[in-house]
């Protein structure tokens, strides 16, 4: 039901991802659908969220961000009332706060530092990665070169085709991107590896240690929501906090 990251993160650093299986949604949603805004009805996700806390013993309750493929990331806990935290990332230096992203293709990124003592989550979509939202989830923490990295489950290249405008805004911000893009068997398209281009920024800002998941939503629709493949789907999520 869950996914532990493969990385060499401190003991008190706690990560995982969510899979579909398990949960009590139904329909296209099918298992445990975390995501609100989907179609699902919301007590069907209030269950699965229920039941999330319960299996992972999460120590508090997750602030569940709105993400519009933007940039931000903003620390948790945090001061305000608002019930919407409109955000593609989360930070916390403080024990029992858990940072959360929700992905149905997108990219999950897991940061934590070596002394244990920061986490961060982010959600990087093919626009937030090309506009540096892991720019800013990096700049969080103290030292770059301390930080451990794990990228989660999401779309693969085999899967994922991409328009040249968005080949060149990689080119454009990433050094080394073009190793990134195949041609698509469809005219003027390329095959984009999300992945690895998550590799090559993260390294380009410092960070030593990133292990990869290799695990692709789109392929294997047992196991998890893609909504390129499915259109209408739910969301897993992954998580991480300080114990």
């Amino acid at each position: 039901m869950f996914i532990t990251p493969n990385w060499n993160a401190p003991t008190r650093v706690k990560a995982y991802a969510t899979t579909r299986v398990g949960g009590v949604s139904e329909g296209p949603y099918t298992g445990l659908n975390l995501g609100n805004h989907v179609g699902d009805s919301n007590e069907h996700v209030a269950t699965n969220r229920w039941l999330l806390a319960q299996q992972l013993s999460l120590p508090q309750p997750v602030p569940w961000l709105e993400q519009v493929h933007g940039t931000k990331v903003i620390q948790v806990p945090t001061q305000t009332q608002s019930s919407a935290l409109t955000a593609d990332g989360s930070y916390s230096r403080q024990s029992g706060a858990v940072c959360c992203v929700m992905t149905a293709d997108c990219l999950p990124v897991l940061l934590c530092n070596a002394a244990g003592t920061q986490v961060a989550a982010i959600h990087a979509g093919w626009r937030g990665l090309a506009n540096g939202v892991l720019r800013n989830g990096i700049d969080r923490f103290d030292d770059p070169t301390e930080v451990i990295a794990w990228i989660g489950p999401a779309i693969s290249q085999d899967y994922f085709e991409v328009g040249a405008e968005v080949r060149q805004r990689f080119l454009e911000s990433i050094d080394g991107s073009q190793a990134a893009f195949v041609n698509s068997v469809n005219s003027g398209k390329y095959m984009a590896n999300l992945p690895q281009l998550a590799n090559l920024q993260l390294q380009s800002l410092g960070v030593l240690q990133i292990s990869m998941s290799n695990l692709c939503t789109y392929a294997e629709p047992i196991r998890f929501y893609s909504y390129r493949r499915d259109g209408q789907t739910g969301r897993q999520a992954c998580l991480i906090w300080l114990d």
